[in-house]
């Protein structure tokens, strides 16, 4: 009875073995199609350009550069006013006026001194380059824009350092435009700029 009950419906050991093996076969087949089958993360694609829109470059601060304005006049091939770069000299604006006419002399300019803005050089003409605007008037004013620095030590409360930088700012600065400027020079502060301010001129 019992053979009866083992017969047909018992395996055997090798079906048994034989059963285990398709399991584990079934069962990483399951395991392969279920990680082929998974989503899978999509990269976000990059935000879309609104029409019509446009990056605007960054704003780019260019700092013109400092100049001077000159009146030249005179034996030159081009006379007329010119703007120069500051500490520009007196032989820089004789060049951008188109250099001396044949044949004539800078009549007497000091071709080493830097420009003033403002002012007019007359090239050639001997009158003008033999009475240059003193730098000491008779009263005893003095001109902060063609006074030496040993002039301007003679002002009261100015010493040969401040007049130094007087100079320096003159040069630097291509020339005073207005006495009020002496405040901008280091050393001279609201008390030594009311001493000097009738003492001086342009």
């Amino acid at each position: 009875m019992a053979d009866e009950l083992n017969g047909p419906l018992d395996p055997g050991r090798r079906g048994i073995k034989g059963l285990i093996l398709v399991g584990i076969v079934a069962a990483l087949v399951a395991v392969a199609i279920a990680i082929w089958t998974r989503p899978r993360e999509e990269p976000l694609a990059p935000p879309a350009p609104v029409a019509g829109a446009s990056v605007a470059p960054s704003p780019v601060r260019s700092a013109a550069a400092a100049e001077v304005t000159v009146y030249v006049t005179g034996k030159v091939k081009r006379p007329g006013v010119i703007a120069l770069p500051l500490g520009s000299r007196v032989v820089d604006a004789i060049m951008a006026a188109g250099g001396l006419k044949k044949g004539a002399e800078p009549g007497g300019l000091n071709l080493a001194r830097r420009v003033i803005d403002g002012e007019q050089i007359a090239v050639g003409d001997p009158a003008a380059a033999a009475a240059p605007p003193p730098a000491v008037a008779e009263s005893g004013v003095v001109s902060l824009n063609s006074a030496t620095v040993d002039q301007l030590d003679q002002l009261p409360g100015v010493g040969e350092v401040l007049a130094q930088r007087i100079v320096e700012y003159r040069d630097t600065n291509g020339g005073f435009q207005s006495i009020e400027q002496l405040r901008e020079v280091e050393g001279i502060g609201e008390a030594k700029f009311a001493d000097l301010k009738d003492q001086v001129t342009l």
